[in-house]
């Protein structure tokens, strides 16, 4: 960690801090300040402990360059202070205030059509903008002189998501940082021709100038210069992040530094690179309303952000208690749902429950978003969850810094899914997030915890790998799962994976040629399907859709085949020994009921037994040092009874067996013999 702590926290955690925080935004600057003492006293009552200020109050902290009024967030912070509620301090740097675009017109976003985005929405300015930069890290350091050793002070919250609403630019500053930032990444133009394959279309280039970023042309551009852009733009906003962290922490070293994460909603950056720079990692979750199983993302969602912080305790920064504003139908949630939703996340490694946000807004664009505090008061349902949620959190400090282990990795590289998402693939249907999806939801319906992991990252500790969309993978990436395998590991990989390299230049040797020894076979040609297609194959009478392979095998032994189809009399289903380990591949796609047919005989290759419970009883294990931790929740319309003796947190109850009623949620300290 780069902040100084006492010592004493958990790991990865904030310095005095010995309780579960509950909480969320407070944009009290949106109400009379008369009535701030009043919402304090309801933040009591409801358990709330950490609350976010400032996050888009630039125009009001420097209502001109320069001039600051900082009398409002004086006393605001002594009211928070005074009622033992902790701050997470939000630098306003996504929204800067209509003075500074005035001043700055060329720091306004370019999207890719040319189009430039004007003022009066949220959003930050071009990342690539010098203008921006100094006058994001002149704010930054502002605050850090006024605030950063006052009492109250919990952690410095940078930013707020960044990549939305916006991410890349392709204004004229963006495009002399890209050559700035090609440069140092090829260092010659014959090495960067080389990479991007310029050769073809007549692209090459002779001068570093001559490059531009890669706006909308009379067909498709340049992959591997999208891809370059890409990474470029991932980069651009963590340097953003840096500068102003690197100012807050010249003034104040000792509070700790985030920013709010979008793992798994927000695709434009590197979170695998970003997660190096924070002092602790935070995220923000929105369930997709019209999805029956939204549980399911949800707890993608929080793996991920585990992963992302090294199985370290994270903070929830932002979720909703009820229906959002933004969706196409932005459902409300049920009875019950709020509670489950806040504490699969916490199941899933969380020390942190915040929401947006404590009291929902009158005026604007979010006026319909739920709140703690919503638009009906103290007298209703959601105020009487929000309430009980604290005091159920409030008994919950000793779970405080246990961590979550998993026996299951699936693959997710970013720089992967930029390059598969690109035009021009052999098929419209080849979508990265679908595969991840069914894999992880087949896992979740077997109640297997999953850690998400890079390619290249060390594997060994996992009994199982899956890699459900690696299309990019680097020869790096197979050699770390040649070893995995070779060393005992049993990997699944799914279809239209190992075909290009980092620069989207297919392998040498051609598809899944860096695996070819691994999965014991070859890919001669795709052969995609039409829409609604159908192929059946030779094993338990499943069916695939929207691909198949002409798979030559080369050592791997057949466990299925197809029936009809493209690839008929070809493997679909097959499996390779390599050492002591085992490789699957699958090449057509399953939903996730069907994946069971695959995954149940990988278990075994594993040594992993699936659960054997309800398919919508999610059950997650915390290991403390003195105490293990089973979060049960359930999904269902009936009760379950649990297998485990122990101590319910949540309701005091005890026994050598617990029954969990539909839509319940059970925090158990267990006798270790759960599974």
């Amino acid at each position: 960690m780069s902040f100084t702590g006492t010592g004493a926290e958990p790991a990865g955690w904030l310095p005095g801090v010995s309780s579960m925080l509950y909480g969320g935004d407070y944009n009290p600057e949106q109400w009379p300040e008369e009535s701030w003492p009043g919402d304090i006293e309801l933040m009591r009552q409801a358990g709330v402990n950490l609350v976010s200020i400032g996050i888009f109050s630039w125009a009001l902290i420097e209502p001109r360059r320069g001039e600051y009024d900082f009398g409002w967030m004086d006393r605001l912070f002594e009211l928070l202070h005074s009622a033992g509620i902790r701050i997470s301090l939000g630098t306003p740097t996504a929204s800067p205030p209509a003075w500074f675009f005035h001043e700055h017109p060329e720091a306004k976003v370019v999207t890719r059509d040319g189009t430039t985005l004007g003022f009066g929405s949220r959003g930050m300015a071009s990342p690539s903008s010098p203008a921006y930069r100094e006058a994001s890290v002149s704010i930054a350091t502002a605050l850090a002189e006024r605030y950063g050793n006052h009492p109250a002070l919990a952690v410095w919250h940078v930013h707020n998501e960044y990549g939305a609403p916006v991410s890349d630019c392709y204004s004229e500053q963006s495009t002399l940082a890209f050559r700035r930032w090609l440069q140092d990444r090829y260092e010659s133009l014959d090495a960067l021709n080389a990479a991007w394959g310029t050769a073809f279309w007549g692209q090459t280039y002779r001068e570093w100038e001559h490059i531009s970023a890669p706006a909308v042309a009379a067909s498709v551009v340049n992959p591997a210069q999208r891809l370059d852009f890409a990474r470029f733009t991932s980069n651009a906003l963590l340097q953003c992040f840096i500068a102003e962290r690197d100012a807050i922490r010249a003034v104040c070293p000792h509070v700790p530094i985030t920013t709010n994460f979008m793992a798994g909603t927000c695709e434009s950056v590197d979170l695998w690179k970003w997660a190096d720079e924070v002092d602790l990692v935070a995220n923000d979750h929105y369930l997709i309303a019209e999805d029956s199983r939204s549980q399911v993302g949800l707890a993608l969602s929080a793996d991920l952000t585990r992963s992302i912080a090294r199985g370290k305790p994270w903070m929830l920064m932002e979720h909703s208690t009820s229906g959002v504003n933004w969706q196409p139908r932005n459902l409300a949630k049920r009875s019950g749902e709020l509670a489950r939703n806040a504490l699969s996340h916490l199941g899933r490694g969380a020390d942190a429950v915040l929401f947006f946000q404590w009291k929902a807004s009158r005026s604007g664009a979010e006026k319909f978003h739920s709140a703690m505090l919503p638009h009906a008061g103290t007298g209703s349902r959601i105020w009487s969850e929000v309430c009980a949620l604290g005091e159920g959190l409030s008994g919950l400090d000793e779970v405080l810094g246990s961590t979550v282990s998993a026996d299951v990795a699936v693959l997710w590289d970013w720089e992967s899914f930029w390059a598969q998402d690109l035009e021009w693939r052999p098929s419209e249907d080849l979508a990265h997030r679908e595969r991840v999806n069914a894999f992880y939801d087949r896992l979740w319906r077997d109640q297997l915890t999953v850690d998400f992991a890079h390619p290249e990252a060390e594997l060994a500790q996992y009994k199982l790998v899956v890699a459900p969309a690696s299309y990019l993978l680097t020869q790096a990436a197979a050699d770390n799962l040649r070893r995995y395998v070779e060393a005992g590991g049993t990997l699944v990989v799914s279809y239209f994976s190992a075909i290009v390299n980092e620069y989207d230049a297919v392998h040498e040797g051609g598809f899944v040629a860096p695996l070819r020894d691994v999965l014991g076979l070859t890919v001669e040609e795709f052969l995609p399907l039409r829409v609604g297609e159908t192929v059946r194959l030779t094993l338990d009478a499943i069916t695939g859709d929207v691909w198949t392979d002409d798979v030559a095998l080369a050592g791997a032994e057949v466990v299925a085949g197809f029936e009809d189809g493209p690839a008929a009399g070809k493997p679909a289903i097959t499996r390779n020994t390599l050492g002591a380990g085992a490789a699957w591949y699958v090449s057509t796609r399953l939903d996730a009921e069907q994946l069971s047919v695959v995954m149940d005989r990988a278990y075994a290759d594993a040594g992993l037994v699936a659960g054997d419970g309800p398919d919508e009883l999610e059950l997650i294990r915390r290991r403390g040092a003195v105490a293990e931790y089973l979060i049960a929740i359930n999904h269902g319309n009936k009760p379950v009874d649990l297998p485990v003796g122990g101590t319910d947190l949540l309701s005091g109850e005890a026994g050598e067996s617990l029954k969990i009623e539909a839509g319940g949620v059970r925090v158990i300290r267990t006798d270790h013999r759960y599974r």
